[in-house]
């Protein structure tokens, strides 16, 4: 019986073998950042519907429309125009600068918890700057502002670095204990030397010469000369401190990826020991590391502080505002990525600002969203997706059978059916295979088939 060999397949060129394989990868870090992010999106709107629906009158079906306005009022508040869409920037702007020093803290398995205070600490000291040197002109007084209210993060950060580093104690303690610290100075400066004349616990406005722009004006002073202008600029709030946000996400990527003290941040994180054995200061990383997360959030109070009306600095305003502790969320859903901090600040910054709108509209209160911007830290915290994913492969492998292919006939060996000590003939497509077939898997290791003869010769020979 003559046996048909396979053909040999023509090799993969190995520049396009690379390509895909490098696209495979690629896709799969892909998936794998996004997919927690989104089954605990997923996971905190069905509970938020479920909320709505138990709290709603009438019958189920009314409960269920209602949940589903209420998520569309929320939509729409958020995205639903332009004009909406520049004040869910607005929030976005300091969510992502407060992220992204949450995020790099992280980076070192430093948990920052005073991201609030390193943003009240930048727009105080830019604040101070700005009233002292109010006469200067706007391109020194601006610039300096910034990189006074960037230093004074930096200096609350590394604070909480250097206590690290020299006397052990820990980040998370001392980061809220200087939080009230800034946030009680904060107070006192404003109903004090900061005082405006005439007000009560709040600073005098920012020289007009450093308030920021705002982008749809910049866009019709630059672009607007050659493209389509924007009709009453003024309504669309969101100013140039977005851009900076921008900017500073792409120095934070190329920063922890592409540079030597992102790489080292990263081995500190991971194993100190290991780090440190590798000849990598680790006491000095964790204070640079600090520094640069409370640099990162002092930049972000002060562009907020420049960027935004009233431009000046009220009273209480720091230990009421919830934007650096949001951002531990922002950051935990962003997966300490730069796009994905991106993402979580967008999504937490629009629900925001949708939510006023659902609670005016659908009669849902506003407190909805900080149940959803729970659950979601609820779902990350407690894994859901790799024990579903652990699961999965349980059933699936469970269910599978181990087969052969056989390349004769096209049939399938099945392992569970071969003989046990000469008792059963091996089959094939549950047929008893004839005695050509057992000669055809019967090999001596040359990759030819023996005939029976040939079979019996060779155990004589072993005999012998």
């Amino acid at each position: 019986m003559a046996l048909q060999t396979a053909q040999p397949r023509s090799p993969t060129p190995p520049a396009l073998e690379t390509r895909s394989t490098t696209l495979l990868l690629w896709l799969r870090r892909v998936g794998s950042g996004l997919g927690r992010p989104l089954l605990a999106l997923a996971l905190a709107l069905i509970a938020g519907l479920i909320v709505i629906m138990i709290t709603a009158s009438g019958s189920l079906f009314d409960r269920f429309n209602a949940a589903l306005l209420a998520y569309g009022y929320l939509f729409s508040g958020a995205f639903g125009n332009a004009a909406n869409l520049s004040f869910s920037l607005v929030n976005v702007t300091p969510l992502i600068f407060t992220g992204l020093s949450v995020a790099i803290a992280y980076r070192a398995r430093l948990f920052n918890i005073g991201a609030e205070g390193q943003f009240a600490a930048g727009a105080i000291l830019a604040a101070f700057v700005g009233m002292k040197c109010s006469t200067w002109p706007g391109w020194l007084l601006t610039p300096l502002m910034i990189v006074a209210g960037s230093l004074a993060g930096a200096l609350w950060g590394g604070i909480v670095g250097l206590l690290k580093a020299w006397r052990g104690a820990h980040e998370v303690v001392t980061t809220i204990m200087l939080n009230w610290i800034i946030f009680y100075v904060s107070d006192w400066l404003v109903s004090g030397p900061l005082q405006a004349p005439g007000q009560a616990d709040q600073t005098p406005s920012m020289p007009p010469q450093t308030n920021l722009p705002k982008l749809s004006v910049l866009y019709n002073q630059t672009l607007g000369h050659f493209l389509p202008t924007i009709s009453q600029p003024e309504q669309y709030v969101v100013d140039v401190g977005f851009l900076f946000a921008l900017v500073a996400l792409v120095a934070y990527w190329f920063l922890m990826s592409r540079t030597t003290f992102g790489y080292e941040t990263r081995v500190v994180g991971e194993n100190p020991r290991a780090a440190q054995y590798a000849g990598i200061s680790v006491k000095r990383n964790v204070v640079l590391v600090m520094a640069l997360a409370g640099l990162f959030a002092g930049l972000g109070g002060t562009l907020q502080l420049m960027g935004q009306y009233p431009y000046e600095v009220v009273g209480q305003v720091f230990r009421n505002d919830t934007t650096g502790f949001d951002a531990i969320g922002v950051a935990l859903l962003g997966r300490m990525t730069a796009i994905g901090i991106f993402l979580g600040a967008l999504l937490f910054g629009g629900m925001r600002q949708g939510g006023s709108l659902m609670q005016l509209k659908a009669n849902v209160p506003g407190d909805l969203v900080y149940i959803i911007e729970a659950l979601v830290l609820f779902s990350i915290a407690v894994r859901f997706l790799p024990v579903i994913r652990q699961a999965l492969v349980k059933r699936f492998s469970a269910a599978r059978q181990p087969t052969v292919v056989a390349a004769l006939a096209g049939g399938v060996v099945d392992l569970d059916q071969a003989p046990a000590n000469g008792a059963e003939a091996p089959t094939m497509n549950d047929q008893p295979l004839s005695e050509s077939g057992r000669a055809a898997l019967a090999d001596d290791g040359s990759g030819q088939a023996q005939t029976p003869a040939q079979e019996r010769q060779h155990q004589q020979n072993g005999e012998a």
